[in-house]
């Protein structure tokens, strides 16, 4: 248990460096499972509409 009176040591030279490239790897990577997910919807929505094509009635 601490008593409050010891010395802690500090970095202060430390400072985060964030570059151009890790702030929009995010961004990237969200389009990128943006444009998959519109895709599968889509061809989802087409093997929808060919299974009720395929069993309509045309002998009406």
């Amino acid at each position: 248990m601490s008593t409050g009176k010891e010395q802690l040591d500090v970095e202060d030279d430390f400072v985060a460096v964030e570059t151009d490239e890790d702030a929009q790897a995010p961004v990237e990577h969200a389009k990128t499972n943006l444009s998959k997910r519109r895709t599968i919807d889509n061809l989802l929505e087409e093997r929808r509409l060919q299974k009720q094509l395929a069993d309509y009635d045309f002998d009406l």
